[in-house]
């Protein structure tokens, strides 16, 4: 069964979320962005949900997670019924 480990920022807007991706992109700190403006619990963790499976999350954080996304990166904002995520993926067995 493929396992991921991953982080993520959940917002309220795309906007939002790519406001968050830009800052990322000159260099600022995941952990940090999220503990500052993550509406999910996780933020608290700097964004960390720990190791998962296929099918825990939902379909489109899923879909990220175990799709094309390099380990290391960031994606672009995906939507879900929760609101907007920019998701880190940091390791994928």
């Amino acid at each position: 069964m493929q396992r991921a480990v991953a982080s993520h920022i959940l917002v309220e807007s795309q906007d939002h979320a790519l406001e968050l991706k830009q800052q990322l992109e000159g260099g600022a700190d995941f952990s940090e962005l999220a503990r500052m403006h993550s509406r999910c619990p996780s933020g608290k963790e700097g964004g960390t949900l720990g190791r998962f499976a296929r099918g825990e999350m939902v379909r489109e954080f899923d879909a990220v997670v175990f799709g094309d996304l390099a380990v290391g990166a960031v994606s672009e904002p995906v939507k879900t019924q929760f609101g907007f995520h920019l998701i880190a993926v940091l390791e994928r067995s």
